[in-house]
């Protein structure tokens, strides 16, 4: 089966110059691969004419696919509309299907639907037009030489929904796509080379028509296993194989596929019925905004205490201003009495609390930067742990919310033990 190519170009001057992140290439990247299609390569150009033309110059008739993100916004620094038409050698024509989309748009927002957005609905006469239900600038798609164009806004949320609904169901139309089977595994507390010396004979054993991928990133590593030659019984070696990883390493496995540290655990209080409260000091309610950022999350979510100074903490939390003033915020005693405070104080059932030094500044050579306490608190039990974080603030903070999730999760699962600290 012949494999089918893409190429992802993303416009704008504002990428180029690092004044945001390019998201989008990443988002087609991973969509696209999982449809069965090869990426030839990702870049991003400027806003001009002449880097448009030369994009399509060189990739068309080369790549099956070329998909543009960016320039389609209706002010005069959005060129790409523009510069298709000139370089298909079309014309500008009214949609009325975008036309009225646009009209109703507008008018369910309360708002005008001005010349300016009118002129939104006038769309090369050569192109299929994808109708943006989530915006005003429709999407695209041309044919040239076998390759098939789509330029779609750069706004992610709108690029992500023509991506998903117009894009890859006309791509699974008009190709034979080779079936690709993934199965990822995702796993906290252990670093990449540690994890491969674990799993080094399970890894050596697989099916050579399997690809093993470690994909490591603040606070976790995932291991993704990829069939790209379909054979008989795939599907149930994955699955097999899968099952072999949890005598290795069974209790670093939080989730798996699309699964995040915080559906885990919003899913584990849900099966309880229990509920949850955090008293934060580093993570200056970064562990509350994880939660909270997941529908549902107020059936089990009680409330926070962001909790910086020692006031606060004595105050709110009834943490021992002697023991703040004798072992400091960043202590184990402290973080302990910070869990148990929160939790009686919002009547959870189980409560998580963070103190340490972020960075840049604040670290001392008995606690430096990165030094993190965590404690997790529950029915039965409180435990703390102490963490030395190397990067950043927010990686640091982003450590320290998976450390302490994933504590949490291994008490709601009975194993404590594993957490490798005191327990009280």
């Amino acid at each position: 089966m012949k494999n089918i190519t893409a190429d992802i170009i993303t416009i704008g001057d504002e990428i180029l110059i690092g004044q945001i992140v390019d998201s989008n290439s990443a988002y087609i990247s991973r969509k696209l691969n999982y449809a069965g299609i090869r990426i030839n390569k990702k870049y991003s150009i400027a806003d001009s004419e002449d880097a448009i033309f030369d994009a399509l110059n060189d990739n068309i008739g080369k790549s099956n696919v070329i998909i543009f993100t960016g320039g389609l916004g209706p002010t005069k620094d959005d060129i790409t509309k523009i510069t298709l038409t000139k370089y298909f050698n079309t014309q500008l024509v009214k949609s009325e299907l975008v036309f009225n989309m646009l009209d109703k748009f507008f008018k369910s927002y309360g708002r005008e639907f001005s010349e300016v957005n009118q002129g939104q609905a006038m769309v090369p006469e050569a192109c299929t037009v994808l109708p943006n239900i989530r915006g005003t600038a429709p999407g695209m798609m041309f044919e040239q030489d076998g390759t098939y164009i789509f330029s779609l806004p750069g706004v992610p949320y709108e690029m992500e929904g023509l991506l998903d609904e117009e894009v890859i169901p006309r791509l699974q139309n008009k190709f034979q796509l080779p079936p690709v089977l993934h199965k990822t595994i995702l796993t906290q507390g252990v670093p990449e080379s540690m994890l491969m010396l674990k799993i080094q004979e399970w890894e050596d054993g697989l099916d050579k028509r399997v690809k093993l991928a470690y994909l490591p990133s603040p606070g976790m590593v995932r291991l993704r296993l990829t069939v790209t030659e379909n054979f008989p019984g795939a599907e149930a070696y994955i699955e097999d194989r899968t099952q072999a990883l949890i005598p290795l390493i069974g209790h670093r496995i939080y989730g798996y596929d699309t699964d995040t540290m915080e559906n885990v655990i919003m899913r584990m209080l849900e099966d309880r019925k229990a509920t949850i409260s955090f008293a934060e000091s580093c993570t200056g309610g970064y562990l509350a905004h994880k939660l909270t950022s997941l529908p549902g999350s107020s059936h089990v979510y009680n409330g926070s205490v962001v909790a910086y100074g020692y006031d606060a903490k004595s105050n709110l939390l009834e943490v021992s201003p002697e023991l703040l003033n004798a072992e400091g915020a960043v202590s184990e005693r402290v973080v302990i009495q910070m869990a148990e405070g929160v939790k009686k104080l919002l009547k959870a059932d189980y409560s998580i609390s963070t103190s340490g030094i972020a960075g840049p500044g604040g670290g001392t050579e008995e606690k430096p930067v990165g030094t993190v306490w965590i404690a997790v608190s529950g029915p039965n039990e409180t435990v703390a742990k102490k963490f030395r974080f190397l990067g950043n603030r927010q990686r640091n903070i982003q450590m320290t919310f998976y450390a302490g999730f994933d504590m949490l999760r291994l008490m709601m699962n009975g194993e404590t033990g594993k957490i490798s600290s005191s327990p009280r």
